[in-house]
């Protein structure tokens, strides 16, 4: 009976075994942000273009995004020397570097707002130029009938 025992508890943790095994490659799940794309397609529906995903991508963006004002950031580096934390012109580089820092990343998103709105003009003008100058030529023979 004894080998009886070994030979099932050998096949119990044999399984287990195998049951971890199996378990694993499902804790390797995709990264965060293909989840987020897959939610953002799926808000979308299924005519997603290129403008809609670049759109999206702003959003994130701006959703990162902290925004701080000067004088916010200068009370509380001035707070944390007048409490000893840290020497005064250490506290005025930190907020020079931060306001700088501040300064590209606007510079960054504004860049890329107008590049989507240029993106979207251009979209919208190729959708809508064919039913313009049918809706011009229809005004035009209007004119000619009546005038």
């Amino acid at each position: 009976m004894a080998a009886k025992k070994s030979s099932t508890a050998k096949a119990t943790k044999k399984s287990k075994a195998g049951t971890r095994a199996k378990k694993a490659p499902k804790a390797a799940k995709k990264p965060a942000a293909k989840k987020a794309t897959k939610k953002s397609a799926a808000r979308q529906g299924p005519g997603v273009t290129g403008l809609d995903k670049s759109v999206e991508q702003f959003r994130e963006s701006l959703e990162r995004n902290v925004t701080l004002s000067r004088d916010r950031l200068q009370e509380v580096v001035d707070d944390a020397v007048k409490r000893g934390r840290m020497t005064q012109s250490d506290a005025e580089k930190m907020l020079s570097e931060l306001i700088n820092k501040g300064r590209r990343q606007t510079d960054a998103l504004l860049k890329e707002l107008e590049r989507l709105v240029k993106q979207a003009r251009k979209e919208v003008g190729g959708r809508t130029g064919p039913m313009r100058k049918q809706a011009t030529q229809a005004a035009r023979r209007a004119r000619k009938k009546l005038g």
